[in-house]
């Protein structure tokens, strides 16, 4: 290996400047022969050169002569340079200069390469000793490896690299002070991820760096790291992540602190995005880590949940009146998502919260005062009546102009420079609502909400968005966003009072809710699909769906099935048998179809059954083809509930005979 030059040139100087008469061939010429020259006191000349013509811009557009250069360039003699060392022959200030040379060199040809060179191991192998060269760096020339590092991990390729560089203690030491620090990190786990042979690699350096992160930020507000992870976590690979970390607690008592410290606004989204986005990844563990109070509370005091909540609720409450004005504004996204997290958060804590009641408080480690507890119900119920009234505006801004007002009322279209819209005169530039998470978010809790929670005012006010839960839910596929099960959740507190039941009607939801019930048989009826996750999960919603209908047939103001109502019990006696042993969730749909078709006939008339009598005989076969196939089940328990249910359906067919 060479010695490193003796530092006789300083980079900012240009030996070799062309002057009035010199062709600048020439020049590059010989600076690419400098380049190449077996001395490294030569390399050095020809660097300290090409930093000059760099900084002149005169490559900038000249591509050929930049790969030329680039390609000359030894990257042995870079990584000598960026690890400098103090010696006889080089003192603490040329070290320095030669590492600032280096860096700015390298610097500005990120900035100028291709993409495609920028993938080569060219470049992004110099991810390593720039890391190490933040040590014996200043302030500006550290500014200039964080943001090279952050254009070398912006492809998969560096991204791998780093991912696998042993040791980046010397960034995380300074992450607190240098926020680029955390963007590198993000976008090394992010684009190394969409690698599948990497995620295991990106979920162990996850668990590495996590916990020292957690350190360095333990003396700050930690502002910027929890928006970092906010902002990372829903965006990385389920996958990518350890399953049950050791950091998760630690991390919690992070945000718990932040949350306890009045914030400013920034604080505030960075701690609900991340509470949102903990309580998605880690459904098992971080309810309890965050809602749950480690030591009692004292009389005076509140639990620490019982104070978040309601700084989530009031958040939710204050930024209603202001949302719809937004909506056109570049304001309006990230409000948005910080208020779609907030939802997120009460969903979980009133499922937590609703746990924790069912084991008794006490049992359960976790118990809110009863006074407390009404005042929160009060809270929650205030804010859910507020999203109702919001959802409604929004949808009427956006897609219907008025509640109630028919599809057809608003077929027509303009074209103008956004494109071809409707010409309601009062709704958004753009017709997205089925794309905003706020929209998913709110209609989520707020299902879980009604059904948890008796209250038949606002099940009642939920129904007047029974127009928009059928659009949303049609949308399907179509949606980047998948409404149809919070929709479904909702509906099944919604049509206990009988009044909803006559709105559900009116809305066609019968009509909707069939045509989705025939598309599921279809699918859980393949023998190609039988194992998919998808079908298993089609299965569960038509599940759902069966107990949105038996809703309605049930209700007190459902004298008699209308006869196109009858349609369930021809659909569900043509239904496919599978010849091998199905998933329970899909015997379990199926069990739910004769249900649902008992239901029907059990409330028809005398001349209505008769004209369905040749379906009896099809479904009572159908009970028996079923049963054999539960014998074929593992879980004999599991067997043995699905039986009695049959056995169930059975009865009640031979009492309709």
């Amino acid at each position: 290996m060479s010695d490193l030059p003796t530092y006789s040139v300083h980079p900012a100087e240009s030996p070799l400047e062309p002057k009035g008469g010199l062709d600048p061939s020439s020049t590059m010429e010989k600076m690419k022969d400098l380049l190449q020259a077996k001395d490294d006191t030569s390399r050095f000349v020809g660097l300290a050169l090409l930093k000059s013509v760099l900084d002149n811009g005169q490559l900038a557009q000249d591509p050929e002569n930049l790969r030329m250069l680039w390609e000359a360039l030894s990257p042995k003699f870079l990584d000598r340079l960026l690890r400098a060392p103090q010696s006889e022959k080089v003192n603490k200030a040329e070290s320095k200069d030669m590492v600032d040379l280096a860096v700015a060199v390298l610097h500005t040809f990120t900035i100028l390469l291709p993409e495609e060179s920028r993938k080569q191991k060219q470049l992004t192998g110099r991810a390593g000793p720039l890391v190490k060269a933040v040590v014996r760096s200043s302030d500006e020339t550290t500014k200039l490896i964080l943001q090279t590092l952050l254009t070398i991990v912006s492809q998969p390729e560096g991204a791998v690299e780093l991912l696998h560089f042993q040791d980046i203690s010397s960034l995380i030491e300074i992450a607190s002070h240098y926020p680029l620090v955390l963007e590198i990190v993000k976008y090394t786990w992010l684009n190394a991820s969409t690698i599948p042979d990497e995620i295991q690699a990106v979920r162990t350096n996850v668990d590495k760096i996590i916990p020292p992160l957690v350190v360095a930020f333990n003396e700050t507000d930690a502002v910027t790291f929890i928006s970092f992870l906010g902002d990372l976590l829903p965006k990385l690979d389920q996958e990518a992540l350890p399953g049950n970390p050791k950091w998760l607690r630690s991390l919690t008592m992070l945000l718990r602190n932040l949350i306890t410290s009045k914030p400013t606004a920034a604080g505030r989204a960075a701690y609900t995005k991340l509470a949102a986005a903990l309580l998605q990844a880690y459904l098992a563990t971080c309810p309890e880590l965050l809602f749950k109070d480690d030591i009692s509370s004292t009389v005076d005091s509140k639990p620490f949940s019982y104070l978040f909540v309601n700084l989530l609720l009031i958040d939710l409450r204050s930024s209603f009146p202001s949302l719809l004005a937004q909506l056109n504004n570049s304001d309006y996204a990230p409000t948005s998502q910080r208020l779609a997290a907030a939802f997120d958060v009460l969903s979980s804590f009133i499922g937590f919260l609703v746990r924790s009641l069912d084991d008794e408080g006490i049992s359960s480690g976790y118990s809110l005062a009863p006074d407390l507890l009404l005042k929160l119900r009060k809270d929650i119920a205030e804010t859910m009546s507020l999203t109702i009234e919001y959802l409604r505006d929004r949808w009427d801004a956006s897609v219907s102009g008025v509640s109630g007002l028919h599809p057809e009322a608003r077929i027509g279209t303009a074209a103008t420079s956004e494109g071809t819209r409707l010409t309601l005169t009062w709704e958004s530039m753009k017709d997205n609502v089925n794309a905003d998470p706020l929209i998913l978010a709110g209609i989520r809790a707020l299902a879980i909400w009604i059904r948890e929670d008796e209250n038949e005012n606002l099940r009642n006010e939920s129904a007047g968005l029974m127009d928009m839960f059928f659009e949303l839910y049609k949308s399907g596929s179509q949606s980047t966003l998948d409404f149809k099960y919070p929709v479904l959740l909702a509906l099944e507190a919604i049509l206990g009072a009988e009044e909803n039941v006559e709105i559900f009607l009116g809305q066609t939801g019968w009509e909707i809710f069939f045509l989705d019930l025939k598309a599921i048989i279809q699918q859980t009826s393949d023998e190609n699909t039988l194992s998919d996750a998808s079908t298993s999960a089609e299965a569960n919603r038509g599940l759902q769906v069966v107990r949105v209908l038996l809703a309605v047939i049930d209700s007190s103001t459902t004298s008699f099935p209308r006869e196109d109502w009858m349609a369930v019990v021809t659909t569900t006696a043509a239904m496919k048998v599978l010849s091998g042993t199905p998933l329970p969730i899909i015997l379990e749909f199926q069990i739910a179809m004769l249900q649902l078709s008992a239901a029907l006939l059990s409330k028809a008339s005398g001349g209505m059954m008769k004209r369905y009598i040749t379906s009896y005989a099809a479904l009572s076969g159908l009970v028996n083809q079923l049963k054999a196939q539960t014998n074929d089940m593992i879980d004999e328990i599991e067997a043995a509930e699905l039986r009695g249910l049959l056995e169930d359906v059975a009865l009640d067919l031979g009492n309709l005979r």
